[in-house]
């Protein structure tokens, strides 16, 4: 199953705790994510491997199942990879840590056929983000894994993310590639904090936040989904578009022209999901 274009929701859950997998499969998020890497202990990792592997064997009806690998050039990266080559359940590999689109375009050769998502995690990767997001046609998008981020450059609060987030949505938008997601809001209790984070996000360009938690889940979805007045100003644009043709200017004073039309036929098209 490939994944929606309009997914909002990406629920991690790890590897090694299939029963918690299971309840991930049914807790409507768009995408559910099997975490081998950080969320697994070094001793777990064989386990976790198995367990994702035999889950699977079968293809899901929904939601599409993505992978997230160890570090690439690991040991463990490359178990992971033999082990989840050709299993029909498998609908996108999520990469991490990538600072090169060699890594990118390695992973498509020994996976043909696979969608794959790369995460930027240091100052390097954020320097070759272009680069990395026109790698290879098997890669899907690109995204942000602040935490680490945080540690390679020594942030301590949001201001010094405002560069790499904006930096990751002009790359994935310059390769012609869907908006990034937002990275995980880490306090899974905070959902006021998380809806405020989910607000900043939106206006910077990102579309849908992974999560760590079923509960923070409805919370991401209402924070990307278009408010109500922003859909009734959509269809009048695209309403005045379609009689008049061309630039054109509202009766409340707005100009309209092509770009302003794409972006709230875009709007509508998210808006539909909530009626879907």
């Amino acid at each position: 199953m490939t994944t929606p274009l309009t997914a909002l929701t990406w629920l991690y859950v790890p590897g090694d705790r299939p029963e918690t997998v299971a309840k991930a499969l049914r807790s409507g998020a768009d995408v559910v994510i099997v975490d081998l890497e950080d969320a697994v202990a070094p001793d777990r990792k064989g386990y976790a491997r198995s367990a994702t592997a035999e889950l699977l064997t079968e293809r899901h009806p929904s939601p599409p199942v993505h992978v997230r690998v160890n570090a690439l050039g690991s040991p463990f990266a490359e178990a992971d990879l033999r082990a989840l080559a050709g299993l029909p359940g498998l609908s996108a590999l999520r990469l991490p840590k990538v600072t090169d689109p060699t890594e990118v375009r390695n992973v498509a050769q020994q996976m043909p056929d696979v969608p794959l998502y790369a995460l930027l995690e240091s100052a390097l990767g954020i320097e070759h983000a272009h680069a990395i997001a026109v790698a290879h046609p098997s890669l899907r998008g690109i995204a942000l894994g602040e935490a680490d981020l945080c540690a390679d450059l020594g942030v301590r609060d949001d201001a010094g993310l405002a560069w790499p987030r904006s930096r990751v949505v002009v790359a994935a938008r310059a390769a012609g590639l869907e908006p990034p997601v937002q990275s995980v809001h880490p306090d899974v209790r905070d959902l006021e904090g998380l809806a405020a984070s989910c607000a900043r996000g939106r206006a910077l360009g990102f579309l849908g936040r992974t999560a760590l938690h079923p509960r923070q889940l409805p919370v991401i979805e209402r924070a990307f989904l278009p408010p109500p007045q922003e859909v009734e100003q959509a269809e009048e644009i695209v309403k005045a578009a379609a009689a008049e043709g061309g630039a054109l200017a509202l009766p409340d004073g707005r100009f309209v022209d092509a770009a302003v039309v794409a972006a709230a036929q875009r709007t509508l098209s998210l808006a539909s999901r909530a009626t879907a």
